[in-house]
């Protein structure tokens, strides 16, 4: 599955939106001794014990161990949710039909998170120890970190109206920070398929795994260059494409978007300029605005501009579970392609007003 331009020109342009102004810096690179985990795909049997762990670390209302042997949940893929930090998903595996794939789901807690350096209020933290962590008292609800991460994880927790969170994994910040402490997940999982330790030792490991057993994995560590690299790593027998992995690069989004935020605010144009050009293309814009205003009044045939939508921020298809309600206001999408500009909390106001510029009149 390969991350398309439109799918980066998102992430980077939300990343963007904050880095100068008010997010974090994660260009630092990571601890040498910082943890992560080693997964093992081959070796998972698809029993969801982590997620029942997962859960009940979290201090969900988890049902029964035994209700996890439940395999018709495999029919329909699933991602990560408020209440469950983690999913398993089967894939067929071309190799032998017989013997399915699993593949576990959740944060990979980038090396140089997306989701970190877009979080206007430093909600969100690149712990040295390798978690990204999330403080729910500082976030302000934004959701720009949904946008911002490549891998669509964070989640938002729509069904609690009075303290709404952003929810995703911790990697069990609290546990691993105690001497001998592992992951939930890691704990419990029966065949060792999800290894715990130092990152730099595990990708020495999965190297090793692949040199011993070239017809059991194939030569590829996802996550030791992906984004920036990323604290899970997983080892395959199947190309990572062909069970929902995602193709992506070694840069770091927040590389690019620090970049140009940094250099704008260096040479301070100031966001009252953009209110002044975004004004400018509106008042360009009024004397076409007139002629589709009649357009209102005309039969459906009539309408010079067709039946094609007026793009949007982010592909409603393609938006995170839990992202915006559909009514939400959609900035163009090519706000994305000047990724830092609006790298405020005045964000939205002129993305709205560029909007009422640009885009057709709709009845």
């Amino acid at each position: 599955m390969e991350l398309n331009r439109r799918q980066f020109l998102h992430a980077a342009g939300c990343t963007g939106l904050a880095a100068g102004a008010f997010g974090q810096s994660v260009s630092a690179g990571v601890d040498e001794d910082a943890f992560g985990v080693l997964v093992d795909i081959p070796n998972c049997i698809g029993c969801r014990k982590c997620e029942f762990a997962c859960q009940k670390a979290a201090g969900f209302d988890t049902p029964s161990l035994e209700s996890f042997d439940d395999k018709s949940v495999f029919s329909e893929h699933r991602r990560p949710h408020p209440h469950s930090y983690t999913t398993v998903n089967r894939f067929e595996n071309s190799n032998d039909r017989k013997l399915p794939i699993y593949v576990k789901a959740n944060c990979l807690h980038c090396n140089e998170p997306a989701c970190v350096s877009a979080c206007l209020v430093g909600a969100l933290r690149k712990q040295p120890e390798g978690p990204v962590t999330y403080d729910a008292w500082k976030c302000m609800g934004c959701r720009y970190c949904m946008v911002a991460c490549p891998f669509q994880i964070p989640a938002y927790d729509y069904h609690n109206p009075l303290t709404p969170q952003v929810r995703k994994c911790t990697f069990c910040a609290d546990r691993i920070s105690k001497v001998g402490g592992v992951p939930a997940c890691v704990q419990i999982c029966p065949r060792e398929c999800l290894i715990f330790g130092k990152r730099r030792e595990l990708l020495n490991l999965g190297h090793e795994r692949i040199r011993n057993h070239p017809d059991q994995y194939i030569d590829h560590v996802y996550g030791e260059h992906e984004a920036g690299g990323t604290s899970w790593l997983y080892l395959s027998s199947l190309p990572f494409e062909q069970i929902g992995f995602l193709t992506l690069g070694s840069e770091p989004p927040s590389h690019l978007t620090e970049t140009i935020q940094h250099t704008v605010f260096k040479k301070f144009v100031p966001p009252i300029a953009l209110y002044g050009l975004l004004g400018l293309i509106m008042w360009l814009h009024k004397s076409d605005a007139k002629p589709e205003l009649k357009l209102l009044n005309t039969n459906e045939e009539e309408r010079e501009f067709g039946d094609e939508e007026p793009l949007s921020f982010f592909s409603r298809s393609s938006w995170p579970s839990g992202g915006l309600p559909s009514d939400s206001p959609q900035p163009p999408i090519w706000i994305n392609s000047i990724p830092g500009v609006f790298g405020s909390q005045l964000t939205w106001p002129p993305a709205l007003l560029l909007q009422r510029a640009v885009s057709p009149v709709r009845p």
